[in-house]
């Protein structure tokens, strides 16, 4: 008879293939080579605290004789304990009557998951996104990076997949949800590399990305929801503080769609879409975020700061960092980091530039970046629901002005001079489709210069080679989190709007894929528990 033991914190040589680290395992353990043992890793992280001593360190789930399981489990020089197999409860769906569509708006993370999940439920959801397919999105994206015209409605923020497409398809997270794992897995089923079941900070990439969502679209449409692209919520119709009805508009067409219910998952571009709603009379709150710039340098500078000898090592791949200072009262930290990306347009309107972050899989570009942002809330852009909306506008239309249309960009010489850049050095910025020299203290407010001049300084002393002078900035990062919440109860409904459900990081309730799909998946379950199946 066999038994599972979960082994958490065993040491893995960098160096060491997998069948050296199952011989090492044995013998630590004191097992046999001819007894039987499968050993499946549930979590690698790097070790990278000691420069001279890097190594993995691994939980795993070892499965074995009970008799020797048992034996391990009483050895104290081990982190053990039993693998109990988890009771799962039967999902209770509900009773009540679909009096029209349950319609998903958005197809970023929290729409694909709550789509996905009802699909698979057999309750055939009705998903419309703004934008357009994946591949064809991924035309118009590369138009406008190569000195094209913006698409309004197929860009960074619009389209199959959401912001995070053109993203490094980071799958860490900060919420404590069972449902990570299944996220993960369905990732995995859809294309992603395996390895993101068990990395302690997983990632895909823009590249592999794009297959993912591609497959769960599919999947969706096989399982009989319906998916239709380039249509826009245009109203949403209540009466007695309950939805029944949206309006849509396809090809210069509007429909209207009677609405059992339906979940929100506009992400952070929407502005539009955010504006009719609280013109409805949604219930909204202002939130604090963040805004700032994006940092270049040389990976090659990263990884030599992080791994010491072991730089280029090939298991280790691009390096990664996060900092954290203050700047007054106010958080400065980096964000969104990059390995071996590159600085990306992401602007969802005309005359805006926004930057973002992006990296492959591979993440074998020349250089890393990072948003470096300071925190602003309330107290600085005002206490109605659309002040920080308003606030991250202004923002944008000012690099714009200030870059002349590109990307306004200075060495981390010149801004901690407070003087504009005339010629870059040895650091090459990556935006496309250029930057343009200037001197960022004119285009952001003068708490953000500073806390980015004090997050640099700041930032040097904590890896070295931080404060590069040849280290390029690009402004403006101001879409690090949604300036607003549509408020809900814990029935997951708008609190003003019964059948509504917002989701994910346009809502304000999510801050990156994973937690965005989660709050998808949430939703989508809080509906069938409510709704039966309609045959």
């Amino acid at each position: 008879m066999e038994q599972t033991v979960l082994i958490r914190n065993i040491r893995r040589e960098l160096d060491a293939s997998e069948e050296a680290f199952l011989s090492v395992c044995r013998k630590r353990w004191d097992i046999p080579a001819d007894v039987p043992m499968r050993l499946r890793i549930v979590r690698q992280a790097l070790d990278a605290r000691k420069k001279h001593d890097i190594c993995f360190v691994i939980h795993a789930e070892v499965t074995l004789d009970a008799r020797l399981a048992k034996r391990l489990l009483h050895d104290k020089k081990l982190d053990a304990e039993p693998v109990q197999k988890a009771k799962q409860e039967p999902f209770a769906f509900g009773s009540e009557p679909q009096n029209g569509r349950i319609v998903v708006v958005g197809l970023g993370p929290g729409g694909l998951f709550a789509a996905w999940q009802l699909a698979m439920n057999g309750y055939r959801p009705l998903v419309i996104e703004r934008g357009r397919p994946i591949d064809e999105r991924v035309r118009d994206v590369e138009t406008y990076w190569t000195g094209g015209p913006l698409d309004g409605e197929s860009n960074v923020a619009f389209g199959e997949g959401g912001a995070g497409t053109f993203s490094d398809g980071k799958l860490t997270t900060r919420i404590k949800d069972e449902k990570i794992d299944g996220v993960l897995r369905q990732f995995v089923a859809c294309g992603a590399p395996e390895e993101i079941a068990y990395l302690a900070k997983p990632h895909i990439g823009t590249d592999r990305l794009r297959t993912v969502v591609r497959a769960m679209r599919e999947e969706i449409v096989s399982l009989g929801g319906e998916v239709r692209f380039s249509t826009k919520l245009k109203e949403i119709r209540m009466a007695n503080g309950v939805l029944r009805s949206i309006v849509v508009s396809q090809n210069g067409r509007t429909e209207t769609v009677p609405c059992a219910s339906m979940v929100l998952a506009i992400g952070q571009g929407a502005r539009d879409t955010v504006r009719m709603l609280f013109d409805a009379g949604i219930a909204m709150a202002p939130k604090a975020f963040a805004v700032g710039v994006r940092a270049e340098h040389p990976q090659t500078l990263i990884d030599r700061s992080q791994y010491g000898e072991f730089a280029s090592h090939p298991r280790l791949g691009a390096a990664e960092y996060r900092l954290t200072g203050k700047s007054g009262d106010r958080g400065v930290y980096t964000f969104c980091m990059c390995p071996g990306g590159r600085v990306v347009a992401s602007a969802s309107g005309a005359e805006q530039i926004v930057v973002n972050g992006m990296s492959d899989y591979a993440r074998d570009g020349e250089n890393a970046n990072a948003a470096v942002v300071v925190q602003v809330g309330p107290e600085d852009f005002g206490t109605d629901p659309l002040a920080g909306l308003r606030f991250q506008e202004r923002l944008e239309t000012d690099a714009f002005r200030l870059g002349g249309g590109l990307a306004p960009a200075c060495r981390v010489a010149d801004f901690l001079e407070h003087r504009k850049t005339t010629r870059f050095q040895s650091v090459r910025p990556t935006y496309r489709p250029a930057v343009e020299g200037a001197n960022l203290w004119d285009c952001l407010p003068a708490f953000a210069a500073q806390g980015v001049q004090d997050g640099l300084l700041s930032f040097g002393a904590q890896l070295k080679g931080y404060d590069l002078p040849d280290a390029v900035l690009t402004a403006v990062e101001s879409r690090t989190s949604s300036p607003l919440r549509i408020l809900r109860g814990t029935d997951r409904q708008s609190v003003s709007c019964a059948n509504l459900y917002p989701v994910g990081e346009g809502a304000g309730y999510a801050g990156g894929i994973v937690s965005a799909a989660v709050d998808g998946w949430n939703a989508a379950e809080a509906i069938m528990r409510r709704f039966r199946k309609e045959l």
